[in-house]
């Protein structure tokens, strides 16, 4: 057999690598084929198949202009990333969900937390919090404190800060729905601690349209749900400059089974709706955009996760040039914190978790991101143990300072699969992103139940691979083994949620009930007008009242959602 010319795979025209391939193709490709043959198995990623073999070829197809489509750290599209020196200059904020049981337990683990050198907090609320019921309603029965902490009032926001500088510590707070009343809570705890609006660090989700397709923790109608996270994050804008008022989602819509196109697509465009709904209200797109951020979700195919951080963050940069004309680099500039993927947890030999969020979040930050969170390996059993969460966070400093992978900027660019990876996941997103706007946007698309229904198909598809083995989950449907769970569970004491109620009993019987019915008779004067509901929210919550009392009021003026049943 003649020697191939080698000099054609890296020097020559498209011509001759095409040649060079198909030499390949056919002396040493096909007899291996004919051989042995390939592993019986789909090679694909979430939105299409994955080829054989990448080459400059594939590649030059793509019409790619480096300057225009990839470029550099730190400027538009920032595909390579939104620093300029990125990691070199400073790792991401490290951060763990955590938060259990009462205010004061809470505050125990975020100390914790922080002197293992955790950077920012993340806080998980309860059920009853995160759809607005005060602890002692029968709605809440049986759930406060289970999945993460009971907020009722100013008060349980001051125990769960106490000692916590809250112009120091960033705190990341997992709401949506009642997100202003919780802002508002913040806010007030900051002033008590002497620190102004002004220098209060940290972000609310806020991102109430993705809780009607992917989440569920909705309380009001997509439309008023729309206009009061519109309302605290205009106010934000111009009160609150360290304060990031809005984390758009992908991570549910992903948990929930969605492609990573679709998670790209459906959380742009709720993140359109919010901006849209500011921009209505007078205030330009320069002043919103830079302060939307963003959490996604890392699953387990490594280089679709590495790809998809580069083009949701060229994709971001170009919608917001070229539809909205923002001018300022900022605004067109996509900074994310990611939570590895809680839907990939496995409570067979949950110790795999800890190998799946490893590699996760080592894609995440070959991605490029600003934050992260690892999920813990015993999160599909229960709420994290400390031991968990001391492993989750030293994973994340494994791959910061001992791995190298920090040390030059978006090492995967120029990769042949990467770039074409990347262009995929991009063009995908923005076709999703064409329906929903042809619908008439977010809104239109949920109540029409349009991204609901893309979900559910996307992850029933997922579902079916994995039940007729192909997609091989370790643990689950291959490599099985007989085990006993892990003997150290976290448990929530019964007793919690009694010892809330009992204080929350107590704060009604203390403080002016003339002044809670004032501000809660202001709230809803507002909320039947078009003022911004954040000046009123914030009187509410200093005289004490309630997140049920809050989200009541809201209630009455608002109606509640009730999700279409299928016929």
């Amino acid at each position: 057999m003649a020697e191939k010319n080698t000099d054609n795979g890296t020097n020559g025209s498209q011509g001759d690598i095409q040649a060079a391939k198909a030499e390949w193709e056919e002396q040493t490709l096909r007899p291996a084929l004919e051989g042995h043959g390939e592993r019986d198995i789909e090679f694909e990623t979430s939105i299409g198949e994955v080829e054989r073999l990448y080459t400059p070829v594939e590649n030059g197809d793509r019409d790619r202009d480096y300057n225009r489509d990839i470029g550099y750290p730190g400027e538009y599209p920032f595909t390579r990333g939104v620093q300029p020196t990125m990691y070199r200059g400073r790792l991401w904020s490290t951060r763990q969900y955590a938060g259990f049981g009462s205010a004061h337990e809470s505050n125990q683990r975020f100390k914790f937390l922080l002197n293992q050198g955790q950077t920012g907090l993340s806080v998980a609320f309860d059920l009853p919090t995160q759809i607005g019921y005060d602890s002692d309603d029968p709605a809440a029965a049986a759930e406060v404190g289970q999945v993460g902490v009971a907020i009722d009032s100013l008060q349980d926001m001051e125990v769960m800060f106490d000692g916590i500088p809250l112009d120091k510590v960033s705190t990341s707070m997992t709401i949506n729905a009642p997100a202003p009343v919780l802002v508002a809570m913040y806010i007030a705890v900051a002033e008590k601690q002497g620190v102004p609006a002004g220098d209060v660090m940290g972000t609310a989700q806020n991102d109430v349209l993705k809780e009607y397709v992917a989440r569920g923790t909705y309380i009001y109608p997509p439309r008023p749900s729309l206009r009061l996270a519109a309302d605290l994050l205009s106010f934000c804008v111009r009160n609150t400059p360290k304060f990031n008022p809005i984390s758009v989602s992908g991570y549910h819509i992903r948990d929930a089974g969605s492609t990573s196109a679709q998670e790209i697509a459906f959380a742009f465009a709720n993140a359109i709706a919010y901006i849209e709904a500011c921009t209505a209200r007078g205030y330009a797109v320069d002043e919103v955009a830079p302060r939307i951020s963003w959490i996604f979700n890392s699953h387990n195919n490594f280089f679709e996760e590495v790809a998809k951080y580069r083009a949701l963050r060229r994709m971001w940069a170009r919608l917001m040039r070229d539809r909205f004309g923002a001018t300022d680099p900022k605004a067109c500039m996509l900074r994310t914190h990611v939570q590895t993927g809680g839907a990939t947890l496995t409570a067979q030999q949950p110790e795999n978790n800890i190998v799946r969020a490893a590699l996760q979040g080592l894609a995440s930050i070959l991605g490029g991101v600003q934050s992260l969170a690892l999920s813990c390996y015993d999160e599909a059993l229960a709420i994290p143990t400390e031991d968990a969460q001391r492993i989750a966070l030293r994973t994340q400093q494994i791959i910061g300072h001992e791995t190298g992978v920090t040390d030059t900027i978006d090492p995967f660019a120029g990769s042949y699969f990467v770039e074409q990876l990347t262009d995929d996941i991009e063009k995908a997103a923005n076709e999703i992103l064409d329906k929903v706007e042809d619908m008439g946007g977010a809104v239109s698309a949920i109540e029409s139940g349009y991204m609901q229904q893309e979900i559910q198909e996307a992850a029933v598809r997922q579902q079916r691979e994995i039940e007729e083995g192909k997609r091989i989950v370790v643990g689950v449907n291959k490599f099985q083994s007989d085990e006993e769970p892990p003997k150290t569970i976290f448990r929530v004491d019964t007793k919690a949620g009694k010892a809330q109620i009992e204080r929350l009993k107590k704060l009604r019987a203390g403080r002016d009930d003339a002044a809670v019915r004032a501000s809660l008779t202001r709230l809803s004067e507002t909320a039947q007008s078009d003022e911004n509901l954040m000046p009123a929210i914030l009187e509410a919550v200093k005289s004490y009242a309630t997140l049920g009392e809050i989200c009541g009021e809201l209630r009455t003026v608002f109606g509640e959602y009730r999700a279409p049943t299928a016929v």
